[in-house]
């Protein structure tokens, strides 16, 4: 196993929407921590809430940001419903320091003191919160502050900003991340609707994923702004952003949000938007979120994008100058059905949210760029998932869609697995029965389940009844077992196929045997699938001369465009081309999404004067990385 993978699985972190490296998350099986139980069956083996006893219906926060001490400080008020009597409230908890907690009764505006109780320390879940309840109480708030070191919250610098004109601060709560900034059941099968007052310094701006309600001066030079949210959500999608930011209109339903300097790009970029949503509804029925918004973040944010409703959080990398990275957004859109409207009920379920969404992704790139650019996506997609079956050869329980989870942590969930084999489980479906069946069956899934938590059980049993038209001729019948319980890919697993990428493959192997061919036509994606497609390793001519052939001609070290650039500086750095280590160390130290520095710095490792130079620029780079990458960079690098 590469030092890149058992980086990868040696983290404990939230995955984002936005499929992973190649390499694979799963955590190998020397280095699974089996957790202790937490929870009793029938509940969420990853929370120690016990909704079955107390259920949080509404979370209303108040909230002042602290740039100077970094914490969030404040309350949150939860209204309940009882179903045993004489049950306490248990919320989950992780590095929160509570003040106080106070209970409301039914019908009253008084709040009375009440005892509460903070449980031991687990390794990865935190602390559970347990609240006595005085009999009639239907309402708990509790005052207090996060941690500077807070999982779920990154603040930064303004040199670590796009603008490095102020501060920063942006939340990310997937997977079980939210405990760590707000009490709450952090559990993706419990949906709670949302409310909130946020007062951070001017000229800050607070954004929420939610509707802004008002905005008025506060106390001590802070802007006071009121957000809500009518349909109830899992925790995991609560997000919270503040900033030098400013939006801009780019349709009826949708906006962009971007610091001022990085917005005219962004506008650009996502100037498809609305036409995305149509896409989508047309393809999955009506859009219930009411406004679609897309927030660039600053370039540290370790992730893709992330699908907080109402307001997707981006990386920067993504502004290409061209739109050929705008499958992020799709995908992130998608969630908007898949995940947000109807939710895994455990992480245990995780490829209902993003094998759906995956598809969903591909047939909005398909209506918006046409069949061949949504092929191209998912022929890369399967791609991908080959290599990460392959280094799971010896964990075959890794690659089944309905992951068992037990004793371990949520991410270790996160793969190609759920969104690539998902997704296409979901087009074998199709292919099966044809869209004019599936297509209904599939809004048949969203309409019905609305804002809930769905298992894979119920999936299969939804399968089971509601899909009964007649086979495609010369269609059988997928096996639902096997794809949803069995290791590896089944023998009828499409294979996507993308004339383009046929092309840049064949171009490849030309160019490496030292034959003209013409690139000059190619799209990023293209020189992608071209870049993965040379023979370094075993062709007729040495990888150094290859490469320094292919940079003279064609400028591949000076791409703006991140997911090019990102694999061509994985080739300069393992085969030592050494007129990109400048683009090399530019670049490391700039960005911060690990689906692209962890594999350079992999890459580095593989000489010993790369070594020197991935030690070098982490040296300089790691205080700037989210906790989350910087994480991952340490366990890599053998850094203590």
């Amino acid at each position: 196993m590469s030092r890149l993978l058992v980086a990868l699985a040696a983290l404990t972190v939230s995955a984002c929407s936005g499929p992973p490296p190649a390499a694979s998350f799963v955590t190998p099986p020397a280095a699974v921590v089996l957790l202790p139980a937490v929870a009793q069956p029938g509940r969420d083996p990853h929370s120690f809430a016990r909704p079955d006893e107390v259920r949080v219906d509404a979370v209303d926060l108040d909230l002042t940001v602290d740039f100077a001490a970094h914490v969030l400080h404040g309350s949150v008020t939860l209204r309940l419903t009882r179903t045993v009597v004489d049950a306490p409230l248990v919320l989950d908890t992780r590095d929160l320091t509570i003040e106080r907690v106070e209970a409301r009764l039914a019908d009253k505006t008084d709040w009375i003191a009440t005892t509460h109780a903070l449980g031991g320390s687990h390794p990865i879940l935190g602390r559970a919160l347990t609240v006595d309840l005085p009999p009639g109480a239907d309402h708990v708030r509790v005052h207090y502050r996060t941690s500077p070191a807070s999982t779920g919250l990154q603040w930064l610098a303004p040199e670590q900003t796009s603008d490095r004109a102020g501060e920063f601060l942006y939340s990310q709560s997937q997977a079980i991340h939210a405990r760590s900034w707000v009490p709450c059941q952090d559990s993706p099968g419990i949906r709670a609707t949302v409310a909130a007052r946020i007062a951070a310094p001017a000229p800050y701006r607070a954004v929420m994923a939610a509707e802004e309600l008002s905005s008025e001066p506060g106390p001590d030079g802070h802007v006071l702004r009121t957000f809500k949210l009518d349909q109830p959500i899992p925790a995991y999608l609560l997000a919270l952003a503040v900033g030098r930011l400013e939006s801009v209109q780019l349709g009826p339903r949708t906006a962009v949000w971007a610091e001022p300097g990085v917005l005219p790009r962004a506008r650009s970029e996502f100037a498809d938007l609305e036409a995305m949503l149509s896409a989508a509804e047309a393809a999955v029925g009506p859009y219930r979120w009411g406004r679609y918004e897309v927030l660039v973040l600053p370039a540290a944010f370790p992730f893709g994008g992330m699908e907080n409703p109402r307001v997707t959080f981006v990386t920067p990398t993504i502004l290409a100058g061209d739109r050929s990275l705008v499958s992020l957004i799709a995908h992130e859109l998608a969630h908007s059905w898949s995940g947000n409207l109807v939710t895994n009920a455990t992480w245990r379920d995780f490829w209902l949210n993003e094998g759906f969404t995956t598809y969903v992704e591909r047939r909005i790139l398909e209506a918006i760029y046409g069949r061949e650019r949504a092929e191209v996506e998912a022929a890369l997609g399967r791609e991908h998932l080959e290599i990460e079956l392959a280094d799971m050869v010896d964990r075959p329980g890794d690659q089944i869609l309905h992951l068992d989870l037990s004793g371990r942590d949520p991410d270790d969930g996160v793969s190609d697995i759920a969104y690539e084999k998902g997704a296409l489980f979901l087009r074998r479906l199709e292919e099966a029965y044809g869209r004019d069946a599936f297509d209904p069956f599939v809004r048949a899934w969203f309409d019905r389940h609305a804002f809930t938590g769905q298992t894979t059980e119920a999936f299969r049993a939804f399968l089971t009844a509601e899909l009964k038209a007649p086979l495609l001729p010369g269609q059988t019948a997928p096996d639902i077992d096997r794809w949803l319980e069995a290791p590896g890919l089944p023998d009828d697993a499409p294979r996507p196929q993308a004339a383009s990428l046929t092309l840049a493959a064949d171009a490849a192997r030309e160019f490496a045997a030292g034959r003209k061919v013409d690139l000059q036509g190619f799209s990023p994606l293209q020189w992608i699938h071209f870049l993965r497609a040379l023979p370094l390793t075993a062709g007729p001519r040495p990888a150094a001369a290859i490469l320094a052939e292919l940079d003279a001609a064609h400028h591949l070290t000076a791409t703006g465009n991140a997911e090019l650039l990102s694999e061509w500086l994985i080739l300069a750095a393992r085969h030592g081309h050494r007129p990109a280590d400048a683009r090399i160390r530019e670049f490391l130290t700039g960005v911060g999404r690990r689906k692209y520095v962890l594999p350079i710095y992999d890459a580095l490792l593989a000489t010993p004067e790369g070594a020197a130079l991935a030690r070098e620029i982490f040296a300089v780079a790691r205080p700037g990385y989210h906790a989350i990458t910087r994480g991952s960079l340490d366990a890599l690098l053998g850094v203590p």
